[in-house]
């Protein structure tokens, strides 16, 4: 913490020097290569000053300074003025968002995914009050791919399954792991590469961009594109109610501008471009692509489609949500609408920004938003 302050200090003796734009530290807790620093928070920076008329400029921290890990200390520590914050680190935290990623095996379409999301957060009066308690102030989600199975053995079917050590992401992962007889080991993304270098594990639940942003590529052997859902439950830009605070509604709305559109390019990057690009990698290097049995894609959309009710029973367990299942349908209903949006755009990143704005961002009243 000592050594968090005195980067802040520096940073900040750093910022009274500069001319009359504020400029914001902005940090997204991922290496370059990874999609959230290359075409998040680095897009952001760049559209900032275009929205604000120069008003608004940012600087991007990277994690040497804040992981993901810290983030949270980071933004409450004013380190970070807007932080890429994963409200899976931090469940007890963040109950509505942990709920909506504990759905994280239904996810099929990315971009219908962070919309979802973002609709579900901003739309949600207790979603907003636990924002609030914890600091921060939500600028909307995005996506990855749907994960597949990297792993260091070839697996084929649901047989094949028993016994790997799979590095999970979250809650779900772990159960899908648990059903399906492998061992989850709840690993950070960042410590992927080594825990499998050493044996620890034998492969990670996980986008297939992981073999790009985190090097696996040179560690993965085979590749199954089974179904196993998205990573959504992010806050893709969290804002410190400090910093919050301190804008005027129009520079909220400018900042929130910024951020829908950079979250959509995020989504086509992680959840397509990249995809597409760590495949033809993984092609390169000789990974070999196992084509899984039939039977074994058909149980596991049996799983995700009975894990929705496992996720409102944890939900209702360990945050105490009454209506857990409401919300589950709410979330699901709000997939379902996002998935006809999104075919109906083509899949076009700027026709669906265009469309997030018109459905949730127009909508919000900056003046009162987050205070």
């Amino acid at each position: 913490m000592r050594r968090m302050l005195g980067i802040l200090a520096g940073i900040a003796a750093l910022a009274a020097t500069t001319a009359d734009a504020r400029e914001l530290r902005i940090a997204p807790g991922a290496p370059p290569a990874h999609p959230s620093h290359s075409h998040l928070y680095s897009k952001l920076a760049e559209l900032l000053p275009e929205v604000s008329g120069g008003n608004l400029t940012a600087q991007v921290l990277g994690p040497e300074v804040v992981g993901l890990g810290q983030m949270k200390e980071g933004l409450q520590s004013q380190l970070v003025e807007i932080g890429n914050l994963l409200p899976l680190y931090f469940p007890a935290d963040l109950p509505n968002m942990s709920l909506a990623g504990e759905l994280a095996l239904s996810g099929r379409e990315p971009h219908a995914m962070a919309a979802a999301m973002t609709e579900y957060m901003v739309t949600c009066d207790t979603c907003q009050e636990e924002l609030k308690k914890f600091g921060v102030t939500y600028l909307g989600s995005g996506s990855s791919d749907v994960y597949a199975l990297l792993t260091n053995k070839p697996v084929r079917t649901a047989e094949d399954v028993k016994g790997l050590r799979l590095r999970s992401g979250g809650a779900p992962f772990s159960r899908w792991a648990e059903h399906f007889g492998a061992v989850p080991a709840n690993i950070g993304v960042g410590d992927t590469f080594e825990s499998m270098s050493q044996g620890v594990i034998d492969g990670s639940m996980a986008s297939i961009g992981d073999l790009l942003s985190f090097r696996l590529v040179e560690l993965v052997k085979n590749i199954t594109f089974v179904p196993l859902g998205t990573y959504h439950a992010t806050s893709d830009f969290t804002v410190a109610n400090t910093t919050w605070e301190s804008l005027s509604a129009e520079e909220r709305k400018q900042l929130a501008t910024a951020a829908n559109e950079a979250n959509v390019i995020f989504t086509q990057r992680w959840g397509y471009e990249m995809a597409a690009e760590a495949k033809a990698a993984a092609e390169k290097a000789g990974i070999e692509f196992v084509e899984p049995d039939p039977a074994f894609v058909e149980a596991v959309e049996a799983f995700a489609e009975a894990d929705k009710e496992t996720a409102a029973k944890v939900s209702q367990e360990r945050f105490g949500f009454a209506d857990a299942a409401e919300r589950v349908a709410r979330f699901s209903n709000l997939v379902e609408k996002w998935t006809g949006i999104v075919k109906e755009a083509n899949s076009d990143p700027q026709e669906i920004a265009k469309r997030l704005d018109e459905e949730v961002w127009s909508k919000v009243d900056f003046e009162t938003y987050g205070m």
